[in-house]
């Protein structure tokens, strides 16, 4: 237990918070996230890895380190989801061995990449596909349609309430109420949010002006909230407003179908997984860079485009041979069959294709030690 604590004394404090009780979970073995008994794991994997970064992938993995951790019982994975550009900074600073980031790397991130991880920089592939939920809270309103235009000029601050004419454009056979409009936004920079604001921008460009970005533009007002947790309490607590967050953490709040075309698309794994079929990969990156450029304006049959791809991102070499052994089978455990459908169950979430599977293994594969 020594050697664990003082690698998380170059942790976040959230993040070595989270690390103790992540420890005193996985050491004591128990059930795996499909409630089975843990068998103790027969691997000879010995040590602990440490991972920040988006809380969309939360409820993923804390299914996946149930599982992980059932079959490897010498290993302990610590996961602080203290938001997707904590997760990058962290990680490019060197305070994880993995991150998980709702955004792929920009350019600077991926040259930071090269001093953190060496040459080959560091890799990032997809482990989790969801649906973002525009998630609402309208008394005796159940069902509600959104074109891109509406959304944007409800965040935007350009429609304030509820019973306005775009609103009742979308839904004309909807009782709509006089009621002032709540829009809850992240209060921390969130790979969500830049999702969120990427669909807006690709969609409704002439009612959304800002740039692209992790941190909602403050000019646009609204209601802010930390986490993904912050903004479901705040939709929950507040007749009237309306907020995004990944379609795994909305419970039982009600969710709008969304204009794609000429129809109103509800959020589903497979009208998330049309999106990213649709998608091309990143130009000009290396071959252990699978980051995606989404097509959030597809006008595809059943294709929901508010989505976001999440990541991890690891390093193409590290330090010692334990490491990139306990980072290997972490990772090719993520990315599994079995993996994926734990996550599929926990959260919601599609499960990737095979043939991005067999890339993404490709590239885990290559993971060395340094030098």
């Amino acid at each position: 237990m020594k050697g664990i604590f003082v690698k998380m004394k170059h942790l976040a404090p959230s993040a070595a918070i989270l690390a103790v009780g992540a420890i005193t979970l996985s050491a004591c073995g128990g059930q795996s996230a499909t409630g089975e008994e843990a068998s103790g794991g027969s691997s000879d994997l010995q040590g602990t890895l440490t991972g920040i970064g988006a809380s969309s992938q939360k409820a993923a993995m804390d299914a996946w380190t149930a599982d992980f951790t059932s079959q490897n019982s010498g290993v302990t994975v610590n996961y602080s989801p203290d938001g997707s550009g904590a997760g990058r900074e962290q990680f490019l600073a060197g305070n994880a061995q993995f991150a998980g980031s709702d955004a792929h790397l920009d350019d600077d991130e991926v040259k930071a990449g090269e001093e953190a991880c060496g040459a080959d920089g560091a890799y990032e592939f997809p482990v989790y596909i969801s649906p973002i939920a525009v998630t609402f809270n309208v008394k005796g309103v159940d069902e509600l349609n959104l074109s891109p235009e509406t959304i944007a000029k409800i965040f935007k601050g350009d429609i304030t309430n509820w019973n306005d004419k775009a609103i009742k454009a979308d839904n004309p056979d909807a009782e709509l109420p006089d009621l002032k409009i709540t829009a809850v936004h992240r209060a921390d920079d969130s790979g969500t949010t830049e999702n969120f604001a990427e669909y807006l921008k690709a969609t409704a460009e002439k009612d959304w002006d800002a740039e692209v970005d992790g941190n909602f533009p403050k000019e646009y007002g609204g209601e802010a909230a930390q986490g993904t947790d912050g903004v479901i309490q705040t939709v929950s607590d507040t007749d009237g407003a309306i907020g995004y967050a990944d379609a795994s953490a909305v419970g039982e709040l009600s969710t709008a179908k969304v204009k794609v075309g000429d129809e109103f698309v509800e959020l589903s794994p497979e009208a998330a997984t049309k999106v990213v079929d649709a998608s091309e990969k990143v130009e000009g990156r290396s071959e252990g860079d699978l980051a995606f450029d989404l097509a959030r304006d597809t006008t595809e049959s059943g294709a929901y485009p508010i989505v976001l791809v999440s990541y991890h991102l690891v390093c193409s070499s590290y330090k010692d041979q334990e490491t990139v052994d306990m980072v290997k089978a972490w990772e090719k455990f993520v990315v599994s069959e079995e993996g994926q459908k734990s996550a599929a169950d926990s959260a919601g979430s599609a499960p990737l294709s095979d043939d991005l599977r067999k890339q993404i293994e490709e590239v885990i594969d290559s993971i060395k030690v340094e030098g």
